[in-house]
Parts: structure tokens; C-alpha cells; sequence
């Protein structure tokens, strides 16, 4: 599994992360993903690296601006943080 964290301008409420949120799921497969306002991040977790390109073209043909992506390799974490 790969963690991307997308930095994205201009989420205000619970709509906009809604927004971003569909405009991820349209534009790769994902197995989740979730946007946060307060913090201006989307993450989402996908099995392949996903197409940044595709990304940014989804999120800001909905009105809102990328500022960064970052991967990194991802595993779950049992109870507790452990194993």
C-alpha cells in the first residue's frame, strides 16, 4: 500500500473536503481517502503509486489548488502500534 498526502488551497468546510474527496475517487482507484479543511490535506491510500499528473488535474478542475505530493510506503499497524 502507498500513503500519498496531498497539501490542497482552499477547502473551507465539510463540502470542499467532500469535493476533493469524489474528484480523487473519479480520477484513480483508491482504496480510501479522506480531506481534512483545518489541516488543508487530502490521504489516500492506494496499491499502486498513483498518477500525480491525474491528481492534481481532478482536484483542481473542481476549484482548488494543489500545493504539494508526497508517497511513502504504508502499513497498517495492528493494536496498540504493534505488529
Amino acid at each position: 500500500m502507498i500513503k500519498t498526502t496531498l497539501a490542497v488551497d482552499g477547502m473551507m468546510c465539510a463540502m470542499c473536503e467532500s469535493h476533493v474527496n469524489d474528484a480523487v475517487r473519479r480520477a484513480i482507484p483508491v482504496k480510501k481517502v479522506a480531506s481534512s479543511h483545518k489541516t488543508g490535506e487530502t490521504v489516500l491510500l492506494t496499491e499502486q503509486p498513483p498518477d500525480e499528473a491525474a491528481l492534481r488535474s481532478a482536484i483542481e478542475a473542481t476549484g482548488y489548488r494543489v500545493l504539494s505530493c508526497a508517497s511513502a510506503p504504508y502499513e497498517k499497524r495492528g493494536l496498540f502500534g504493534r505488529k
